[in-house]
């Protein structure tokens, strides 16, 4: 099957459905469809191969006017893909006008109108929108672009600059009218260059939870230094003077935990010891970290609670200590940030708007869009204390 060069994906069989059949789910050929909407070692994020495939179908008349296409159930079961990947696909469409949904009865095609108003398209690069807080993040964004008839292209950056500048590549290719970005690993000099591009093209950019130092733009944060201070000063309550701290250094909301932390210290007059700190100088990773827990886990005598710097970074610490014969807050207490939802440990942690943030990040976007000139806006946002069971009173 050769591929369409326009979009370089295989091109589709001129006969798919059989018309005498009642649903259209039922007229595709499963195993030949699975394999032409997704290759899977492509770089192109799946929810837009699978966009592009649809658009294809109504594009050609093989799903026709007023046809009910497959539900998100059907395509998980077509494609593999997760339902989220699924719904984002058909939520654009039915942005740009190729369907409607009505409730209790499907997803039908229709045909946008030629008069309708211009359609925009934002872009969100994130570090992986399958894991840590990006989920959550990314459908604040598209909730929010949803009820004002923006699409959205969502980009997993796996935190290296090498994706991010393919991504921002592909977005201006695509025109975007706006992008909202999640600084990578990478250093400042670095993003700063994402940044541009986009500036260059008149593109608006709204940076999300990470800042870019010294780069005067639109972002949208929670008082990191805030919760951390807090935090810090919950676990002196508890009487705890010894504390550990573990973080990434690169990001710029890690590290003002850390000089949050460092503040509750000094305010407490408790001497800061650099030898419980575990500062490492790259994204995080579950093997490395992993290392650092076991070898924090060993040296539990010089201190009596940890702060993780994020929750992930907790979760690998509670991973580590089951393996070691240990627990939380028996044999040490333990605190996150961010309030994941880990169900499976009782964490104390600092809870983070996450949603709230992928919200204002898209009312900025879409006011740039707009034409808004005003300066610089910078949004921080209040996190809230949640207590757990993974702090001991000593």
């Amino acid at each position: 099957m050769s591929p369409d060069r326009s979009t370089g994906f295989p091109r589709t069989p001129e006969k798919v459905l059989d018309n005498s059949l009642n649903t259209l789910y039922d007229c595709l050929d499963k195993a030949i469809v699975k394999s032409m909407i997704v290759d899977k070692n492509s770089p192109i994020p799946q929810y837009f191969q699978l966009q592009t495939w649809l658009t294809e179908q109504i594009q050609e008349g093989i799903f026709k006017l007023h046809d009910k296409i497959p539900t998100e159930e059907e395509f998980v079961q077509l494609t593999g893909l997760a339902r989220a990947t699924v719904r984002q696909a058909i939520q654009n469409l039915a942005n740009l006008g190729y369907l409607t949904r009505k409730k209790g009865l499907g997803t039908f095609v229709t045909i946008p109108q030629v008069n309708q108003e211009k359609q925009t398209i934002v872009g969100i690069i994130v570090p992986d929108i399958r894991a840590g807080y990006a989920p959550e993040l990314a459908r604040g964004v598209e909730d929010t672009a949803a009820k004002s008839k923006h699409s959205l292209m969502v980009c997993s950056s796996d935190e290296l600059f090498i994706k991010a500048e393919f991504h921002a590549n592909r977005l201006i290719e695509n025109a975007v009218s706006g992008v909202i970005y999640v600084p990578t690993a990478s250093p400042d000099a670095k993003n700063r260059m994402i940044v541009q591009k986009f500036k260059e093209r008149n593109i608006p950019v709204v940076l999300a939870d990470r800042t870019i130092a010294d780069l005067e733009i639109d972002h949208v944060t929670t008082n990191n230094f805030d919760g951390a201070y807090k935090l810090t000063t919950y676990l002196i309550d508890k009487g705890h003077s010894k504390i550990a701290f573990v973080f990434s250094n690169i990001f710029s909301t890690e590290r003002l935990r850390f000089e949050g932390y460092k503040k509750a210290l000094q305010d407490h007059r408790i001497a800061f010891d650099p030898a419980i700190v575990v500062s490492h100088p790259g994204p995080f990773n579950d093997e490395q970290f992993s290392k650092y827990a076991s070898s924090t886990l060993k040296q539990r005598k010089k201190m009596t609670a940890i702060f993780a710097a994020h929750d992930r970074i907790a979760l690998t610490f509670y991973a580590v200590a089951k393996q070691m014969g240990l627990s939380f807050p028996d044999d040490i207490s333990i605190v996150g940030y961010d309030d994941l939802n880990l169900l499976t440990i009782p964490l104390t942690t600092m809870h983070q708007p996450i949603y709230e943030m992928g919200v204002e990040s898209m009312k900025l976007i879409t006011a740039r869009i707009h034409g808004a000139k005003d300066g610089p806006k910078s949004v921080v946002l209040d996190s809230y204390f949640v207590e757990r069971d993974s702090v001991a009173q000593i």
